[in-house]
């Protein structure tokens, strides 16, 4: 069975994560860029790239491709506490985006249940 990725609310999530990602790194140290900023945005693009992808495959192969995506939210969830712990965002924005990646993976994870 073939998903519209555009109707999951999981892809919707992940496109708020993505950009949510994008402004808080607007505000990181320039030395930043290639570092931790490149590699949280590319985490975060690829959660609902992966989503995209992997819907228009068969449920065996969109599985997988769920499985990417979440396994960059961890990728992700990771880096946000090393730019806390780096002080380069506050508590409250780490809690705030981090509660939706957790809440991106507890729906990713019942999705891909739910595939069979």
């Amino acid at each position: 069975m073939k998903h519209n990725f555009k109707n999951l609310k999981i892809w919707t999530l992940a496109m708020e994560i993505a950009s949510d990602v994008h402004n808080l790194c607007l505000d990181f140290p320039k030395n930043e860029v290639y570092g931790l900023v490149s590699q949280m945005n590319r985490a975060a693009v690829s959660m609902p790239s992966n989503i995209a992808e992997g819907s228009n495959r068969e449920n065996t192969h969109f599985k997988h491709y769920l499985n990417i995506s979440l396994g960059s939210s961890f990728e992700l969830q990771t880096q946000l506490l090393i730019a806390l712990q780096n002080k380069y965002i506050t508590q409250e924005k780490t809690i705030e985006i981090e509660n939706k990646i957790i809440e991106f993976q507890k729906m990713t994870t019942g999705f891909i249940s739910k595939l069979g």
